[in-house]
């Protein structure tokens, strides 16, 4: 029988699955591989190696790296927050916490691209927040803002982490210590006055700069669903009359049982 095909494909085919080689521990391994050396330093061949099997034998399970990266970042999300029961701030604020814990633990979810596939996980994790505020009376389209907005926000410190693990991973320096170093430039600060008078007072000791932004960002959320709540309560959605507002509880939306209905209606029939 003459010899066709490469010999050592088919011993990558016949045994290499054999030593508990899964696509769960491919994963687990891209993972671990991701967060020494972020996506850029991500191939194949680390994740082979790291598993003690051959490069080939890893696309008997993932079709390649983009494919792997998918399911890499749908692993590491796992289930969303639970519900905090303090209301859709306080559900908000934790959802965004929880999602930047899982950045600050893998940091190159920020490098991962925007035109990538979500997985149910992902996804999950998407429902979640939409959830919580889809009943806050924010229109549709004002819901999913909201919640990108602050998606980009989370998204944007992990890129700052990102980019600071790069430079310490290529010099070997941390941020701290190259800024520490830079008595060259702070020697011509005095010709910045202001700039002075913040550093020296502690104005560039963020320990949570985060959270900051974060309570920012639901500081704005929180204003537009009160503008919300007291439009609902001037005109009515379906006809545009005045609503009278009602003396406790929840904003009126309609002015009446009869627009109500047909709100009702229309919904069902779209």
């Amino acid at each position: 029988m003459g010899e066709t095909g490469d010999p050592d494909r088919s011993v990558e085919l016949l045994w290499d699955g054999r030593g508990g080689l899964s696509l769960e521990a491919i994963v687990g391994a891209a993972v671990e591989v991701a967060d020494a050396e972020g996506l850029s330093g991500l191939s194949m061949r680390k994740v082979a190696e790291r598993l003690g099997f051959t490069t080939m034998s890893l696309y008997r399970h993932v079709l390649g790296r983009d494919h792997l990266v998918d399911l890499m970042r749908d692993a590491v999300h796992g289930d969303p927050p639970e519900v905090t029961g303090g209301g859709w701030r306080a559900d908000l604020e934790a959802f965004a916490r929880h999602a930047w814990e899982l950045r600050k633990r893998h940091p190159w979810l920020a490098e991962v691209p925007a035109r990538s596939v979500p997985g149910p996980n992902a996804l999950a994790h998407y429902e979640h927040a939409l959830g919580v505020l889809a009943d806050t009376g924010l229109e549709p389209a004002e819901v999913v803002a909201a919640v990108g907005l602050v998606g980009r926000l989370v998204d944007a410190e992990a890129s700052a982490l990102v980019e600071a693990a790069r430079a310490e991973r290529g010099t070997g320096v941390s941020d701290e210590e190259w800024w520490g170093a830079r008595d060259t430039l702070f020697a011509h600060f005095d010709r910045y006055p202001v700039l002075t008078r913040l550093w020296e007072t502690g104005g560039f000791d963020q320990p949570d700069s985060f959270g900051f932004g974060l309570a920012r960002v639901l500081d704005g959320i929180e204003l537009l669903i009160g503008r919300r709540d007291v439009k609902r309560d001037e005109t009515c959605q379906m006809c545009g009359k005045p609503v009278v507002r009602a003396a406790s509880g929840r904003p009126r939306a309609y002015c009446s049982r009869a627009c109500q209905q047909r709100a009702y209606r229309n919904r069902r029939s779209t």
